[in-house]
């Protein structure tokens, strides 16, 4: 015999017998039919139990089997990758579940009238109308929160993050943007109401805008903070000392290198205060009139929109369809606003 073939049984041996890579695959079928079985002679009629018996017994046949065939080493480790799949399927079904519901309600009344029509002369009763007040309305309001929240937050977290090393100020701003992080929307909504009672302001679109953008400020502060401490610090040294001015370092260097995550950041807050309602309900009112002016007059809102059609449908009906397309509509309209984000950190990413 040859040295090769010496050596090649050698490793054979040490390698040991291993199951084949669509072993999972069988072991989780073989798992979702045992379950259904289980399901049906047991009377258990919900699918989510059947998923749930398929889980457990995926994971203990995989270790059964991997125990057998590869050893319990190597067993431990499968069941471990079993664990993340169930972790992430038991994750992606309440995701998918919403948004195939969604979709499957509020296709309905979708059409090109539904976006191009305001409420304005339908009762809530009755059918027709549609949500073009409301997406000027959250357009308006949202640009407007972003165009105050997303300055203020990306300088905040450049001057922490570049300027604020140690001093107490950089401290108490710290302190200050995680207590904000947790207040609830309802409450930024009360203290731009107090605001308007001061003065004797009636509901307009900016007073909602404003209370949107104290809740994206603390978003945008940790997220862009987070993403120039990932910068190297011998890109800034290596600036520094080719005597270029330390607001161009940040100008020129870091804020380049970390734009794609600013952005997701940016983005990531845009999308938590698209979907707010408490504030909106507090300071803008609603109208089911077009008013393109956010700063005098109410306005309405997609999540406004949506709490009203259905608080009016009672469970069935024209508002209760509206309700439902005006929710596939903002998902729409957050998952645009993600691709466009991811389109520009492309472009702007550091080559």
């Amino acid at each position: 015999m040859s040295h090769a073939a010496i050596a090649d049984k050698r490793s054979s041996s040490l390698r040991g017998a291993s199951l084949p890579k669509w072993s999972p695959w069988a072991i989780a079928l073989g798992s979702l039919v045992v379950a259904v079985l289980i399901g049906l002679v047991g009377g258990l009629h919900s699918r989510v139990q059947w998923g749930l018996i398929a889980a457990i017994l995926f994971v203990l046949g995989t270790y059964g089997i991997a125990a057998r065939v590869e050893g319990r080493r190597q067993a431990k480790d499968r069941v471990a990758t079993s664990l993340v799949w169930v972790a992430f399927l038991l994750a992606l079904v309440p995701l998918v579940s919403l948004v195939w519901t969604t979709v499957q309600r509020g296709v309905k009344v979708l059409d090109g009238y539904f976006l191009t029509h305001s409420m304005g002369l339908v009762a809530d009763t009755e059918p027709g109308g549609g949500i073009y007040h409301a997406i000027i309305g959250s357009l308006e309001q949202v640009g407007l929160a972003t165009l105050i929240g997303a300055p203020v937050g990306v300088l905040t977290a450049i001057y922490l993050v570049e300027y604020g090393s140690g001093r107490r100020l950089a401290k108490a701003i710290t302190f200050f943007v995680d207590v904000m992080t947790g207040i609830p929307s309802i409450v930024a909504g009360l203290f731009i109401l107090s605001l308007m009672l001061i003065f004797k302001m009636q509901p307009f679109g900016f007073a909602g805008s404003l209370a949107l953008a104290i809740l994206m400020m603390p978003v945008v502060v940790r997220s862009t903070e987070e993403m120039l401490k990932l910068v190297p610090n011998e890109l800034r040294e290596a600036s520094l000392a080719l005597g270029v001015p330390k607001w161009r370092t940040i100008l020129r260097v870091v804020l380049p290198t970390s734009i794609g995550g600013i952005t997701t950041g940016i983005v990531l807050a845009i999308a938590r205060i698209a979907g707010e309602t408490a504030p909106v309900l507090l300071l803008v009112f609603g109208n089911p009139f077009i008013n393109t002016n956010p700063f005098e007059g109410a306005q309405s809102s997609l999540p406004l929109y949506i709490y009203q059609q259905y608080a009016n449908s009672a469970g069935s009906g024209a508002a209760y369809d509206r309700a439902w397309a005006a929710s596939l509509t903002l998902i729409a309209f957050v998952m645009i606003l993600n691709l466009v984000a991811r389109g520009i950190a492309r472009w702007k990413a550091p080559r």
